[in-house]
């Protein structure tokens, strides 16, 4: 299958599992903050970083370039949200908050930076079984 199909199928899965992710937690935590879009980039940074690392050629479990691409580029791609990160952080800003916005900033940052490194060792340690 041509790589172009690869990312586009994984991209659909990724947008409506973001799609359905983003409906349940506005019902949990509501629409002030977007909590939602944190954990949905936290959750993805996780698992591009276990996945890239895990599926190398000398990883613990080498996959193909195609499913790479299928996981990394296109669910990955279609379920994190960096544009709508972007445009919530814009939309507090021009709302006057100002702090809730940093906050957004911030955490975003931090905790999927985290989460790729967990996801790195996560890999890290899987290869050593």
């Amino acid at each position: 299958m041509n790589s172009f199909l690869w990312v586009a199928v994984g991209s659909a899965l990724g947008g409506v599992s973001r799609y359905g992710f983003g409906l349940m937690a506005s019902r949990l935590w509501g629409d002030a903050f977007p909590w939602g879009t944190i954990c949905i980039n936290v959750l993805g940074s996780f698992v591009i970083g276990l996945f890239a690392a895990l599926t190398t050629a000398d990883g613990a479990m080498p996959a193909s370039a195609n499913l790479r691409i299928f996981v990394m580029v296109g669910i990955c791609g279609g379920f994190t949200t960096f544009s709508s990160f972007s445009l919530q952080t814009l939309t507090l800003m021009r709302d006057g908050g100002w702090f809730p916005a940093m906050g957004n900033i911030v955490l975003s940052v931090v905790l999927c930076l985290l989460a790729v490194t967990l996801g790195n060792v996560a890999a890290q340690r899987i290869g050593m079984f």
